[in-house]
């Protein structure tokens, strides 16, 4: 085989294989463009569909409340002259016929005899009827079908009137003209029409498709005629060719939507013209940027041909120039080793950055140890002195609490030790379900001594029952603890200390803690680190950064005011416990 001949088939090979991925190209991208159609096309058949449900519904309201009407049951009364009560219902059900728009109503006792009716043509075969049948039997019939006059379309309410007896004395049948409910979207886009049980057109934004009826074989005109329509599956869609009407597309994509409410079912022909050129341009790009890679390769490879043959003269050179390759490698070799030893003096460095790091991190946790621990431990101390005193007294049950509290805070010390441990490990205590009444209950108790100490009187306004939000009991029984104890603190030398605790449970569940005291001095300082308005060894200025993080941690937030009528307000808000947060 000569060089040209196998150049010839490689040529010919590539363009084939360009045909056939621009065919590839062209299937999907005509698949992905038929998907948004479809959503559009379902979406506007969704509309129009809402449009004429709607629409026929409001008649059948009208129809039931009709239905009900005292001047139809003087129909049925013998006492009454049958004349009249048949021209005060005609004239009650005209009255009815004017404010609603529909076309035509009528009453009919069980026997099909029309006993009132307003003015219009009452169809003749209407006591044989599907939708009539099912009035009597006690439901609401409804159906569609062509009017007395064969141009004419409508769409029938039925509905049944009781007697005294509760059995059905009569049907109430309103009519409504198809025609003037359609006019409202008539010309809009796309193509959407509306058939029967029997596949005839009788709503249609296309006035020229009325009439026509639809099988799973073909499309029949108004005349008979098979009209020229070819469908095939693209993809798993229907698209539909076809020269019914210059209004409706050539290539329409073909959707269904069964209406059951009103016995209808709804379709749409969308054109697909968008979709085909959007994927034909798809084609074309990729066609041309592969033809434009094979000439590239193309000149490529003659290139690297001639260069080829440039090659044999190059040899000699080259062998010329081995030692000064040679050299050069040795070189290279040399730097690729000062480089290694750039990198590993580099991985020194970082390790030693974080090694800082961490060194970083342990010295602000341990900053906080001690404000961590403290109330935990001097409550603590305060039942175990108060176990001693009721020994002493001889009250062992007392004591017995005592010692039962204490066992608690111990453990609540070592999940707080736990909790510090999985900080220092870029760990935290996991958030679940925490009934938000009872961690502050627990606050509430465990500050209780000094309170009463202090003379600070607590106004907890506890709701009923649970109130459960997202968080860790640990971490959000500090944050509370924390603000009780700043809140004492504020009142210290103040006439009345009164500390106030609400919940507002809405969206979200907020946490109000309020005080008598002077109020924030800077009310945008009080959550930074160190920053405290007490007096030197009062405290480090932590427990409200501390509470900032911890509440932040839960989804949460914190925020700080004065209130108008004196003190500071704190209002700690969370989320809610759902399903959702479990999940």
């Amino acid at each position: 085989m000569t060089r040209q001949h196998h150049r010839f088939l490689t040529n010919i090979t590539f363009l084939a294989g360009v045909a056939a991925l621009s065919y590839g190209v062209w299937t999907y991208g005509y698949g992905q463009a038929l998907e948004q159609v479809r959503a559009r096309g379902e979406a506007d058949l969704a509309l129009a569909a809402d449009r004429l449900v709607t629409g026929l519904l409001r008649y059948r309201a009208a129809a039931v409340l009709l239905a009900d009407h005292p001047v139809l049951d003087t129909l049925h009364d013998e006492g009454v002259s049958g004349a009249a009560a048949a021209r005060r219902a005609a004239v009650s059900l005209q009255r009815s016929v004017d404010r609603t728009g529909a076309a035509l109503a009528f009453y009919a006792d069980t026997d099909g005899r029309v006993l009132a009716r307003t003015q219009g043509d009452v169809p003749g075969d209407f006591a044989g009827t599907d939708w009539f049948r099912r009035a009597l039997d006690g439901a609401l019939g409804a159906g569609a079908r062509v009017g007395p006059d064969d141009s004419e379309r409508i769409y029938v309410h039925a509905a049944p009137s009781f007697g005294a007896d509760g059995r059905v004395q009569g049907v109430l049948v309103m009519i409504v003209d198809l025609e003037g409910i359609e006019g409202e979207w008539r010309g809009s886009r796309p193509s959407v029409f509306f058939t029967d049980s029997e596949g005839d057109i009788l709503v249609t934004n296309r006035s020229e498709l009325l009439f026509w009826r639809l099988t799973p074989e073909a499309v029949i005109d108004p005349d008979g005629a098979v009209a020229d329509v070819t469908r095939r599956f693209v993809g798993g869609y229907e698209i539909w060719r076809q020269s019914l009407s210059p209004y409706v597309p050539a290539r329409g994509l073909h959707l269904v939507q069964a209406l059951p409410v009103v016995g209808l079912v709804g379709e749409a022909l969308v054109d697909v013209g968008p979709a085909r050129r959007l994927a034909a341009l798809q084609t074309a790009v990729v066609a041309i940027l592969c033809l434009g890679f094979g000439a590239v390769l193309f000149l490529l490879a003659e290139r690297r041909r001639v260069l080829t043959e440039a090659n044999s003269a190059l040899e000699v050179r080259v062998r010329a120039r081995t030692q000064q390759l040679e050299e050069a490698n040795t070189a290279l070799r040399h730097e690729v080793g000062e480089r290694q030893e750039a990198e590993a003096a580099l991985r020194r460095a970082q390790a030693d950055l974080v090694q800082a790091g961490k060194l970083s991190a342990l010295g602000q946790m341990s900053a906080g140890i001690s404000h961590e621990l403290n109330q935990p431990l001097m409550a603590i101390r305060q039942f175990a002195e108060n176990g001693g005193a009721f020994l002493d007294k001889g009250q062992p049950e007392r004591a017995a609490d005592n010692l039962s509290r204490i066992a608690a805070l111990a453990g609540r010390a070592a999940r707080i030790i736990r909790n510090l441990r999985a900080f220092a490990r870029n760990e935290s205590e996991p958030m679940g379900r925490v009934d938000l009444c009872a961690v502050i209950d627990e606050a509430v108790e465990l500050t209780e001594t000094r309170l009463e100490t202090e003379g600070v009187e607590v106004a907890w306004a506890r709701p009923a029952g649970p109130l459960y939000a997202i968080g860790g009991e640990v971490r959000l029984g500090q944050v509370f603890v924390n603000l009780i104890n700043n809140a004492a603190d504020a009142m210290a030398g103040q006439a009345v200390k009164r500390i106030v605790i609400r919940v507002e449970a809405g969206e979200r569940l907020v946490v109000r803690v309020r005080d008598t005291g002077p109020g924030i001095a800077d009310p945008e300082k009080v959550f930074e680190p160190f920053y405290s308005t007490k007096e030197v060894g009062g405290g480090m200025g932590l427990g409200l950064s501390i509470s900032y993080g911890l509440v932040q941690s839960f989804g949460g937030n914190i925020r700080g005011r004065n209130v108008t009528d004196g003190g500071a307000e704190f209002a700690v808000e969370l989320d809610r416990w759902q399903a959702e947060a479990a999940a």
